[in-house]
Order: C-alpha cells, then structure tokens, then sequence
C-alpha cells in the first residue's frame, strides 16, 4: 500500500429536523443518547462544550456506543486506505444537529486526528435556531 496517498475524511454533524445529507458514505443517528437539549443549564450550549458533551458520552448508552464505533471506525479507516478510495464522508444526526451529534463527532475527529488521513470536520447545523 502506497502510504503516501493519503483517504480524505470528511466528518460532519447535522440535525435530521433540517434534511438529510447526500453524498455520504456512512451516516450514524444519535437520537437514542441522552438529549441535553431537555436540561435547561445545557440546551443554551453545544457539544463542544465540555459539560455537553460529557452528558452526552459519559452516559452508559454514549460509553456502550463508542466501545462498538471506535473499532468500526478504525476498520473503516484502515480497509478504506486499502483500497485506495479518495475519500470518506461520515454524517452524525441528532434531531436539531447542536449537542449530540457534535459531541459525537467531536470525539470521532480525535480519534481520526490520529490516523494517517486527512480530516475535514465541520458542524452544519450547530447555530440554527431552535
């Protein structure tokens, strides 16, 4: 395998109540983890605060999910280098596409960070209004 070519990631969150993406390749709905949009010290933040983001993967459901999508991730990483794809889009959706869903991609852009990709991470949906 040709390490210097390296898979391009494209790692987004989004809000289903906004549309689905297209042109994605893999696409994780978080809506069954705790919604901090119901506690009302949290719903004026987002995940990439710290207190949300703890709410969110610090909860038995958040640790129980990233056990099973950290190695996913890093099987995808590694049989989509080789086979030499350009690139990977990944999309994380909560409902309004501010807490959860950020929180969760936040935590998926550290682990890639570390991995011989390169990383485009952005959070399409995390100043809309409610």
């Amino acid at each position: 395998m040709d390490t210097t070519r390296q898979l391009r990631v494209i790692l987004f969150s989004f809000g289903f109540k906004y549309g689905t993406p297209v042109d994605i390749n893999q696409l994780w709905d978080v809506r069954f983890l705790p919604n901090p949009y119901w506690v009302p010290d949290l719903r004026p933040k987002n995940g990439k605060d710290p207190e949300v983001a703890e709410y969110v993967l610090a909860s038995q459901p958040g640790l129980t999910f990233w056990q099973h999508l950290q190695p996913l991730l890093l099987f995808l990483i590694k049989e989509n280098l080789a086979t030499e794809k350009k690139t990977l889009r990944i999309a994380v959706g909560c409902t309004g596409g501010r807490h959860r869903s950020v929180a969760v991609t936040e935590k998926i852009a550290a682990l890639l960070s570390e991995q011989p990709v390169q990383l485009t991470v952005f959070h399409r949906d995390i100043a809309r209004d409610e």
